[in-house]
């Protein structure tokens, strides 16, 4: 018999997010420079941030190339950011050899067929609600929010739950 996803929450050790149609509603809004902007949720945001000072390793893997996202990201105080990665999987590899995680202890979060071979690698595949239908098909867990609208909120709130930490971070603040 295989674990629910609730089950396997309790070994996540590691949160890894695509970036367009998951930290990003998949939208992109082109300024009168050719600047192109897109939309993040800051629920999203918080809960990034408080995996960090939680102690969870927090990475982004995505395709794009856009230096805004970089930003965000960094001010959020997520240093294992990949943009413009044309080999996910490899990406992957390479940053679970570098910091000695198992794939098992990973939680990936797509969207989009560029991610299927990597949630294939993951211990707990999942997806927003408004993922492709081959991505949903092999996520353990689809949230029940859209990309950029608080998908990563709700998958790294449920972890920390499973794992008694999501109270206990913000109980720490005012002992």
């Amino acid at each position: 018999m295989s674990k629910s996803y609730k089950e396997i929450m309790n070994d996540i050790t590691t949160f890894i997010f695509d970036v367009d149609g998951v930290l990003t509603d998949g939208s992109i809004h082109v300024s009168t420079t050719g600047e192109m902007l897109r939309n993040m949720s800051i629920r999203d945001g918080y809960a990034l941030k408080t995996a960090i000072e939680s102690g969870y390793n927090v990475c982004a893997i995505s395709g794009g190339k856009n230096e805004g996202v970089r930003i965000r990201l960094r001010n959020l105080g997520i240093t294992d950011i990949y943009l413009g990665v044309q080999d996910k999987v490899e990406t992957f590899e390479e940053y679970i050899d570098i910091y000695n995680i198992k794939p098992e202890q990973v939680l990936f979060m797509g969207d989009d067929l560029p991610d299927y071979w990597i949630m294939k690698k993951v211990g707990l595949p999942t997806c927003p609600q408004d993922a492709a239908p081959e991505i949903k098909e092999i996520s353990e867990y689809v949230s029940h929010k859209t990309g950029g609208k608080g998908c990563a909120r709700d998958v790294i709130e449920q972890v920390m739950k499973v794992q008694g930490k999501w109270m206990e971070h913000f109980n720490a603040q005012y002992d």
